[in-house]
């Protein structure tokens, strides 16, 4: 398996990743644009649901890889789709989003710290 981002399996499993965590963010930007008068307050709403949302991440990154191959997303992202055996499928494709779906885990744990350290910064200050 090459790992200069040319292997076809873990691209779609970043794209069906990335555009399900973009929606995520996209709620939760939403939200919080909506409490823009209360700046403390979105912004620990934002916290929460950065880590609510890498909890998910987590979890799903611990289930990947006995999800059935043929009903993910990325697999069905892949044309032309691989000629592997089942059992090599299933381990490549659960594999490639057992590690996507951790990285964006970490991700969204780092942006709910950094969110939370800006509300209290934000609350300290007296914006809110």
């Amino acid at each position: 398996m090459e790992r200069d981002g040319s292997d076809p399996i873990e691209r779609a499993a970043e794209i069906s990743v990335l555009r399900g965590v973009g929606f995520g963010s996209l709620a939760i930007g939403c939200a919080c644009l909506g409490l823009a008068p209360y700046p403390v307050v979105a912004l620990y709403l934002a916290a929460a649901s950065a880590l609510l949302m890498a909890a998910i991440l987590a979890l799903k990154g611990r289930l990947a890889p006995r999800r059935p191959y043929t009903r993910t997303e990325a697999w069905l992202l892949l044309d032309p789709r691989p000629r592997l055996a089942p059992a090599v499928a299933q381990r490549l494709v659960g594999r490639a989003l057992a590690r996507t779906f951790h990285r964006y885990a970490r991700l969204a744990l780092r942006a709910s710290i950094g969110l939370w350290l800006a509300g209290l910064i934000a609350r300290l200050f007296g914006l809110g």
